[in-house]
């Protein structure tokens, strides 16, 4: 998949601006606060439909009614416009779709362009919370897997359901409330193993890959694997974990939250047999980061059959020259965005390939 070009109306810090881009690497070079991030979120709204840094009401710039987002995809030899719109009403927003004349309310995983993002806070993957690893997988499977933003969706209202109710428990002896309870349980533990299913099948299709790839960039033989960590058996979750939120209630009743479940989990990076977040150097953090987006583009690609675009926000000055390079070697095939403040950084590595496009402060 291909995008040609991009037109912004009351996008955020754009009132009207208008895009032309080359099918390789685009290079969005500007001082900070020229606009750069926001363009490079434009491209991922029109492609996959949302943000991955504001609400819809927020894409809509200052004291403006809407926003509107038009741009042509090409994919071999057909054309398809795209027009995202984005309308504010009250304190919220809502956000419509057109593609070839046909109106959406929301993309599917079909008419979603596959898309892969490497920004700063990637950066702090290993190291962070389990949060941004779980986010993670649930993006990636979001892209790749019918109706998983559905259940995402589903598994979060009724973990705030339960969570709710639990709050309204004034003390850990029996109530009426056990029984409403016990009907979350079950309905939690149902969306939970579908969740568990998917994410410990998306982790078995990295792994294949991970040390190939790590080595590769590393140019080293370093053993290196990623494990998913589960409160249950993952092969039985589903009553495996209806068994542990009845065990737990009184402890879930004490502290008011739920103690189980896939919005608990999380995954290990290991190199050399030990935990990459305990002993990876800073080098062995970006190979390892980048190892893992290559994995995305290309598990993007098998799984959608379409080729993905990948954005890059600022993170080609954090690596040093041999990443450079060894991303460069990967990036040959695919549409690329970077947004640099200093194109030399970058222009060095893609001579024959690339359209910079440069942008002012505003």
């Amino acid at each position: 998949m291909i995008l040609n070009d991009l037109t912004l109306k009351n996008y955020r810090s754009y009132d009207q601006s208008v895009f032309e881009f080359g099918p390789g690497v685009n290079i969005i070079v500007g001082p900070n606060a020229s606009g750069k991030t926001n363009l490079l979120e434009s491209i991922l709204v029109v492609c996959t439909g949302s943000s991955y840094r504001v609400k819809d009401v927020d894409l809509i710039a200052f004291d403006q009614p809407w926003a509107r987002i038009e741009a042509s995809v090409s994919e071999k030899s057909d054309q398809e416009p795209r027009v995202v719109t984005v309308e504010r009403i009250d304190e919220a927003a809502k956000k419509k779709f057109v593609i070839n004349g046909a109106n959406f309310l929301r993309l599917s995983v079909q008419k979603k362009i596959p898309v892969v993002v490497f920004e700063p806070e990637h950066l702090r993957l290993l190291h962070g919370g389990p949060t941004g690893r779980r986010d993670y997988l649930d993006n990636l499977l979001e892209q790749t897997v019918p109706g998983f933003g559905s259940l995402r969706r589903d598994y979060r209202r009724t973990l705030a359901q339960r969570n709710a109710l639990l709050k309204r428990m004034a003390n850990p002896a029996p109530s009426t409330n056990d029984g409403q309870l016990f009907a979350w349980n079950v309905r939690l533990s149902q969306l939970g193993g579908k969740i568990v299913s998917a994410r410990v099948d998306l982790i078995q299709k990295i792994k294949v890959d991970l040390e190939e790839l790590y080595n590769a960039v590393a140019q080293s033989d370093a053993k290196a694997t990623i494990d998913y960590q589960s409160d249950a058996e993952p092969a039985n979750y589903s009553s495996e974990v209806l068994k542990l939120l009845s065990q737990n209630l009184d402890k879930d009743r004490l502290r008011r939250f739920t103690g189980n479940g896939p919005h608990r989990h999380d995954f290990v990076i290991s190199l050399g047999g030990h935990p990459a977040s305990l002993t990876a150097s800073r080098g062995e953090t970006r190979t390892m980061l980048l190892a893992l987006k290559v994995l995305e583009l290309r598990l993007l690609e098998s799984m959608s059959g379409k080729k993905p675009i990948l954005l890059l926000d600022d993170v080609f000055s954090e690596l040093d020259g041999a990443r450079r390079k060894a991303l460069t070697g990967f990036l040959k095939s695919y549409q690329t965005f970077i947004t640099t403040t200093d194109a030399d950084i970058v222009v060095q590595h893609f001579m024959d390939n690339c359209t910079i496009l440069p942008l002012e402060r505003n």
